[in-house]
């Protein structure tokens, strides 16, 4: 005899996540920490990391934000994000020169730290684009292993930031997508592939998934 499953369950649980991200909630001191995902593109130094990184400029990149209310249009935000990618140690004599792979692993870390105030628009919609600019301190790091010598280079310095998404939901948990435009000028460009390139900008565009936490 054939059986056919309850749709009931399905449709319960349906409801209630419409219930959730839908749900009325005041804006004024509203609190909420976002983790976020995407890619981000080193587009301030992209020849550089195309050398080193076997032809691509950019990579993965996951962070996480605080974010307080301002009544019901205004927000300030501080968060962090972090690019991490390995590649390889290359020669290139001029900019228009072949790159020639050295085969020495190359780890490179970029963790831009930031705050930011931004406004959102359409009060009282589910769909809410937004804005925001700020500034904060981005860190560098590079390490190389050459014969089993191990070679690094540091620097933190200070960036701007301009941010650019759009959220859904009013509730307690919300989805949304975000693009970041970030400088970060003077943080390389002192020796290696990237003075030959002239490039010392470690800043560039993300393009993240954003899931967010409301109290």
């Amino acid at each position: 005899m054939r059986t056919f499953a309850n749709p009931f369950p399905r449709r319960a649980c349906l409801a209630a996540l419409a219930a959730i991200l839908l749900a009325p909630t005041a804006r004024a001191g509203e609190v909420s920490l976002t983790l976020d995902g995407g890619w981000h593109e080193l587009s301030g130094a992209s020849n550089s990391a195309k050398a080193v990184f076997d032809g691509q400029s950019g990579g993965p990149t996951f962070g996480f934000a605080g974010e307080f209310g301002l009544g019901e249009s205004f927000f300030i935000r501080a968060g962090a994000r972090i690019f991490r990618r390995d590649g390889e140690r290359v020669f290139v004599a001029a900019p228009a020169s072949p790159v020639f792979r050295l085969g020495h692993p190359l780890k490179v870390r970029i963790i831009p730290a930031y705050g930011l105030i931004g406004y959102r628009f359409l009060q009282g919609g589910s769909l809410r684009p937004y804005i925001g600019v700020g500034g904060g301190a981005t860190s560098y790091d590079e390490e190389s292993d050459v014969a089993g010598e191990i070679f690094t280079s540091t620097a933190t310095k200070a960036s701007g930031h301009a941010v650019a998404g759009l959220d859904f939901g009013r509730g307690m948990i919300r989805v949304g997508g975000e693009v970041m435009y970030s400088v970060a000028p003077k943080a390389i460009g002192f020796d290696g592939v990237s003075e030959i390139y002239g490039e010392d900008d470690i800043g560039g565009l993300s393009a993240v998934i954003r899931l967010s936490f409301v109290h």
